[in-house]
Formats: C-alpha cells, structure tokens, sequence
C-alpha cells in the first residue's frame, strides 16, 4: 500500500484557513477527553494501532485518547456505539474491514456503516500470506492449485471465522483460480493459527506477523502474499499477482471514523493530526516491523475506499453465499 503523503499539503494549507476563519473566542478541539472505539478485544493488531494513535494523538492535544474496546457480534457493537454517539469530536472508532462488509454478512444492522459515519482517515494495512502446514501436498502456489484441482473439496483451509478477512480472501482465491476447497471456520485467530500449527488443517491466509515466526522456525511455508507489492517481512514470497492472478490483491486496512455530521473544522483537524502521526520516524519504524503499512489518507479518499471495498466484498459474500459464524 503506498503512502499518498503528497497531495496533503493542499489540504493542510486548507485546514489552516478554516482554522483562521473561526469564530472568535471558539475553544479549540479538543477540550476534554476523547474516546477511541476498537470493535476487538485487547491484545490483537487493531487493538495495538489504536494504541500508538492514542498516545501520539493525547501527547499533541494535552487530552487523554482513552481506548475502549467494546468487542462482539463481529465489531457490530463498536460501530453501533460510534453511530449513536454525538458528531462532535469527542467518540471516534478505529474501524477495520469487517466495518463495511458486515452489511452483507449480518441481517438488519442497527446503522448504515457508510451514511452513519463521518470518513476521517484511512490509516494502515497489511496484505495477507498465504501459508501451508509441512505435511500439506503443495510447496508452492502453483502445485496447490494443482492439488485442488485433482481433488475439489479435500483440500482444507481455515480462518478466524465466517465473513473475516481470512475467510474472504481464501473465498477470492476460490474463485479467481477456479478450485474448491473444505473451508473450516474458528472461534478467533488463536485457535486457527494453533490448528493450523498442529496440523489438523493443512493452508490458512494469515496476519504476517502472526506468521512470520512459525515460518522462520519452518513449521509453516510460506506460499505467496496478497498485496500490491511484496510484504516488508516477507520478501523473498511473491505476490499473487507475481504468481499470475493480479485479482487476488487483498488485506487488512483500518480507518478512522466519526458518527455521521462532524463539523468540518474539526474533521479536518483530526485527519491532520493523524497525517502528522504517521509521519513520526518512531510510528513509522514500530509499524513496519509489525509488518503493518502506514497510509494516510484524505477524508474524500477513505469515504471512496469504504464504498469500493463494500462493492467488492459484498458481491463476494453473496455469491458465496457467506454468513456469520
């Protein structure tokens, strides 16, 4: 994913002129504690991002980031809560992929995840690697398309659960290189990655840095990646596009958002704020090593990043006739 750091100094420039035209005697934001909703229990990679911005974002503004972690119903519960929440500012949400395509996972949301939220910024990603157990009978991408092929549905994959970030892009790999495999969900990525590391399923698309480890230890191979260009911490894996399907181009992304109706001084002012984090050398460093991706993008940028990958995954969840665990 590149950084798109450039086009933002029109829009600094633009932030700065919106801040010189408030009202006189205006208490600039903020001005009180603000509160940072993960849709995810403590502990995992969202739950770590939100963590940094927090510290960083509480350091420039002399307010506490308080993070609060309201798990569940596949992150439904943060981002009803985030929905609900008065626009001003003062309750944001760290969203992850699952924020938009739950609408075609779950029945009857109590929000609209793209009318009921302001876009602030689109803020880090990482593409997934595709991983085989040693026992598996593939060593490569090309001989365990092979293998499926022979045998449609013997193969076994498993994720972190139905609808996950996981699940789709093992669902895109179906489809783009026309196999069939036994897809076994899980309670979680823990359990996955456990099982996966035992041995009772044989391939998984996972976090890199879950990973990165086992693969190093050789008791998992490393298959091929699914970002644009090759993984920071995988380098020696090709991409899926370099193994011959450019349409598998996939991952994890979170953004930052707002309830829907945030003023557009204080959104503004957020977004460049967390352009600003970004840029730190110590964020930068912390986030490569973890395999993560710093973006960075305009509020305009993340609203059409939202509705492209709802387009997309939705088409998917409905073929594949996806629904929550």
């Amino acid at each position: 994913m590149a950084n798109i750091f450039g086009p933002w100094i029109a829009f600094l420039a633009c932030f700065c002129s919106i801040a010189l035209s408030s009202p006189a005697g205006a208490q600039p934001y903020p001005t009180k504690p603000v509160k940072l909703i993960v849709g995810q229990p403590p502990g995992g990679a969202i739950d770590v991002i939100a963590r940094i911005f927090a510290d960083k974002l509480g350091s420039m503004w002399g307010r506490p980031v308080v993070v609060e972690n309201r798990a569940g119903a596949g992150g439904n519960i943060g981002s009803a809560l985030v929905a609900k929440a008065p626009p001003d500012g003062y309750t944001l949400f760290l969203a992850a992929n699952s924020h938009v395509t739950n609408a075609a996972l779950y029945d009857n949301l109590p929000y609209d995840p793209i009318k009921d939220f302001t876009p602030i910024s689109l803020v880090t990603g990482y593409s997934l690697v595709l991983v085989a157990h040693p026992s598996a009978p593939a060593a490569s991408l090309g001989e365990l398309i092979a293998q499926a092929k022979a045998k449609p549905g013997k193969l076994t994959f498993n994720s972190a659960g139905n609808g996950t970030p996981t699940h789709l892009a093992a669902e895109l790999f179906r489809i783009a290189a026309g196999i069939d495999f036994l897809h076994i969900p899980y309670k979680g990525a823990a359990a996955a990655a456990n099982d996966l590391l035992a041995g009772h399923v044989q391939f998984a698309f996972s976090n890199p840095v879950v990973a990165l480890k086992p693969v190093q230890a050789g008791r998992l191979r490393a298959l091929a990646t699914t970002g644009a260009r090759r993984s920071a911490i995988f380098p020696d894996v090709p991409t899926m596009g370099e193994s011959g399907y450019p349409e598998i181009e996939t991952g994890t992304w979170h953004a930052i958002l707002g309830p829907a109706g945030m003023p557009k001084d204080i959104v503004a002012k957020l977004a460049a704020d967390v352009i600003a984090v970004l840029q730190m050398p110590d964020v930068r460093e912390r986030l490569l090593a973890n395999g993560v991706d710093p973006i960075g993008a305009s509020p305009e940028q993340t609203a059409l990043k939202m509705r492209a990958e709802s387009d997309k995954w939705s088409k998917i969840i409905v073929a594949a006739k996806i629904k929550p665990d």
